[in-house]
This record gives C-alpha cells, structure tokens and sequence, in this order.
C-alpha cells in the first residue's frame, strides 16, 4: 500500500543509479566509469532530477543550487527532456556524493541528514552546498572517507 509515510521513505540505499532513477530513466545499465562517460556525454534524461529531488528528498530549487545550476535552467531541460552533459556531470557527481555518503553511515536516512547539515571540518559548510565544484565534491568525499576511518582532524 503506497501511503504517505511511505513516499517519504528513504530509499533502502542510495546508490547512484537509485538517485537518478534506475535503469527507466537512465536508458542504460552503466557498470563502468567508461560507462557512465558514455552516458554524461550523451545527456541524462532530465527525469533524474525529478528522481534526484525525491530520492534526496530536497526541493528542486534545492538541487538547482547544489548543482550550480539555475532553477530555470532545470525546469527548461524538463521541458527539453535531457540535461546537457556537463548537467549530467554535475547530477552524476551529486549522485556519487550521495552513494558515498550511504556507504559511510549505513544508513540512507543519516547519510542524507548529514549531507544537509553543516560540517566544522567543512568550515560549517553544508556539504550539499558544496557539489557545485569538483574541488567542493572532493573536500565532501575527503571528510567522509576521514569519518570512515575515525579521522576526525
């Protein structure tokens, strides 16, 4: 029975491809890095920002400033029905991040509470904020990795 506790569910784990939509929406069942090259380079559908926004359960306004882009920049692609790829770079990247932090905590729903709140070993930065650089990406998967091997400093 699909009610509304259930929709605000998090998913049983947050892997790239369960943000993004799963194979309905990416077309493609991408194993490798070469893979998912193949796949940026050709533009995701832009229903994995719909999938993105549900799955990491932000508003699109949200994802849009996440991923650097503008909020009707999204809302034109949904129209166009694919992003662009360096798009489809940014939301893969952000859907990386995500996964990572799945992996780390165990946990989807500690895992998105901890992307969304602010980090004193990010300078207090919310690390959803910072996935619109790489350099802010790396800096996000550096602590993790740091708080899955106990290095706090």
């Amino acid at each position: 029975m699909n009610t509304p506790a259930a929709a605000l569910a998090p998913p049983a784990s947050l892997s790239i491809e369960s943000v993004l939509g799963g194979q309905g929406v990416l077309h493609a069942r991408p194993r490798t890095a070469l893979d998912w090259v193949a796949l940026i380079r050709r533009g995701i559908s832009s229903a994995a920002v719909d999938s993105a926004t549900k799955t990491l359960h932000v508003t699109q306004a949200e994802l849009a400033g996440a991923l650097g882009i503008p909020e009707r920049t999204l809302a034109r692609r949904k129209r166009e029905g694919t992003l662009n790829s360096e798009e489809s770079a940014k939301l893969v990247r952000l859907a990386r991040v995500a996964e990572r932090a799945q992996e780390v905590f165990e946990d989807p729903e500690v895992a998105m509470h901890w992307l969304k709140s602010p980090n004193t070993t990010l300078g207090s930065a919310v690390p959803l904020s910072l996935m619109d650089t790489d350099i802010g990406a790396e800096s996000v998967l550096d602590t993790l990795g740091r708080i899955e091997h106990g290095v706090f400093a």
